[in-house]
């Protein structure tokens, strides 16, 4: 480390880890350390991070457990790497979205005067008037997601205010359920944190403002005034309570780059970081993810792990029920819009396994990538063929709420006829099938967001970023190109396994090094060096399959909505 330029930490508080990350002005990684909760601190009785009560689909993590991990991997970071601690110019981070922390109204006093001789744990365990936070994976709510999706009319009306629906996981369901079966807690809050807040706070010294991007999956904030929604805080609080639960909550932070201050003494005194050193704001752990690549608009990352989320960073507000729109974290009049599939590893899992048992020293993710490249675009190998269309969902499925099962149908090439399947179809069928569902539901979604990226080029994606698992299978891979497009291709994305943190990073890079109106895509943009980062895994967009696909979108559409109909 002869180079004396500055540093800048990310961090991301996730369920089950904190990690932190260090790069310098060009964005190189310096050194990492994280701490993984279940063994470094088993001591709390959590398994993958949290507690789980089955009983009342509650789901919560100790504070105290996220304060001793703060305390450790910085201890790791400066000690066992080490790292010019001084050198710091800056921090910002992410944490797991939703969740909450309730302080209590001795809290900034607390802060303020942390002593560098003890932990932060034996400080501030006296500053919370709730020692829980209730996770992301939390499903004890669905009393409140009904009154919050009938609070303004219905659920998509909540969706067009708030970006989303109701979820059992949105921090405002979450705070009117504590207020009704712990009103305690409640009244003895005075302040109310995301985890990526409280984090920033304790780094702070001072109770730290919600992020702008972050403050939208909490359904309270009214994302086309851009202000918390009267309505929707009187429904979290009671009639009258809605300014109480504002002053809670506090104002949001509306330019992502502007630093809150500078960071607390205590981490001066312990572990040597400059007293100038800088906390900007810490963000979600999806919109950080954005963040890391840098995505631009008109680019998309399709997460192909044991769920599947598709990420978009887009100036155009679509809202719909069935996903989820964020402001940008760094971007104002950009959204982040996001979907989030239970249906995905685990689903094309299940296909995988029900096709014939490899031989010759092959394994099941080949005989199952070999199935999905034998089979053509729909299985349609003549003009008379019908199209094949189908959903599998072997969990009940978010996008649409649809109940598990399989439903096999098929319609006319030019998507008209749509009909129940009367034959039964190969194993072999059934892979390329589900991947080309899964794909098309993204499309679905995202149709009104996509613009053609340059002339004569229908309406697509401008690049595609396949990220987790998934991203290695070379099959998945070529159907979500013909599916999708990507007018420069799709790529596999490796940016190691700190993406969070990682965007935590570049966002203090971006606030603590731009000049006068430069936005993150400029300044991050021009330093990010995709040699090593990605590499380009499909063509994309193949003139032809790609209008094939688009022909049967509606008849795709229509499947959903007959299958939602059922369940009604």
């Amino acid at each position: 480390m002869s180079d004396q330029g500055p540093l800048y930490l990310g961090f991301d508080l996730s369920t089950q880890q904190l990690k932190a990350i260090v790069v310098n002005s060009d964005l190189k990684t310096i050194a990492q350390s994280k701490v993984d909760f279940d063994a470094d601190f088993f001591k709390y009785g959590i398994q993958k991070g949290v507690h789980v009560r089955s009983s009342t689909g509650e789901v919560y993590a100790p504070v105290a457990m996220w304060m001793e991990s703060l305390d450790l991997v910085l201890d790791r970071l400066s000690r066992e790497m080490p790292v010019p601690m001084s050198r710091i110019r800056g921090v910002s981070g992410s944490g797991q979205q939703h969740g909450s922390v309730y302080w209590n109204d001795g809290a900034d006093d607390i802060l303020k005067g942390l002593d560098a001789d003890k932990t932060l744990v034996d400080q501030l365990a006296g500053a919370l008037a709730h020692e829980w936070s209730p996770n992301w994976q939390d499903q004890s709510t669905q009393k409140e997601c009904d009154a919050f999706d009938a609070e303004l009319g219905d659920r998509e009306k909540l969706a067009e205010v708030t970006g989303s629906g109701a979820h059992h996981r949105f921090t405002g369901t979450q705070i009117m359920r504590m207020r009704r079966i712990r009103p305690e807690v409640y009244a003895q809050a005075s302040r109310i944190s995301l985890v990526s807040s409280w984090l920033a706070s304790v780094l702070l010294g001072s109770i730290a403002p919600l992020d702008i991007s972050d403050v939208c999956g909490m359904n309270l904030w009214d994302m086309q005034n851009q202000q918390y929604s009267p309505e929707l805080l009187a429904l979290a609080a009671g009639k009258d309570g809605a300014e109480e639960l504002r002053k809670k909550l506090g104002e949001p932070q509306m330019d992502g780059g502007t630093p809150f201050g500078k960071i607390s003494p205590y981490f001066v005194k312990k572990y040597a970081f400059s007293p100038e050193c800088q906390i900007v704001p810490f963000t979600g752990d999806n919109p950080a993810t954005i963040l890391a690549l840098p995505l631009r608009p008109l680019d998309a990352i399709v997460s192909l792990g044991t769920s599947t989320t598709f990420l978009m960073n887009t100036p155009t507000y679509k809202p719909d029920g069935s996903y989820h729109f964020f402001n940008h974290p760094t971007t104002q009049g950009h959204y982040m819009f996001m979907l989030c599939y239970k249906n995905g590893g685990l689903a094309r899992e299940k296909v995988r396994d029900e096709l014939p048992k490899p031989t010759d020293g092959k394994t099941g993710w080949e005989t199952f990538n070999k199935a999905v490249l034998d089979t053509p675009p729909l299985d349609i190998t003549k003009d008379s063929d019908k199209a094949k269309l189908g959903l599998y969902f072997y969990l009940r499925e978010t996008v649409p709420n649809i109940r598990a099962g399989t439903w096999r149908y098929t319609c006319d090439a030019n998507g008209t006829n749509l009909q129940e399947s009367q034959q039964e179809w190969s194993n072999e069928t059934d892979a390329r099938i589900i991947v080309e569902s899964q794909a098309l539901s993204m499309r679905l979604r995202s149709q009104k967001l996509v613009h053609s990226p340059r002339d004569q080029l229908p309406a697509q994606p401008r690049r595609i970023y396949l990220v987790g698992g998934g991203s290695l299978n070379p099959a998945i891979a070529r159907v979500m190109g013909d599916v999708l497009g990507g007018a420069d291709g799709v790529y596999k994305l490796d940016v190691g396994g700190s993406a969070c943190a990682l965007g935590g990073a570049y966002k203090a890079v971006w606030a603590l090094e731009r000049k006068d109106g430069e936005t993150f895509d400029e300044v991050i943009g021009r330093r990010w060096k995709e040699e090593g980062s990605i590499e380009k895994v499909d063509a994309g967009f193949k003139d032809g399959t790609y209008q094939t696909y688009g022909r049967v979108l509606g008849a795709f559409e229509d499947l959903e909505k007959k299958i939602l109909a059922e369940e009604k």
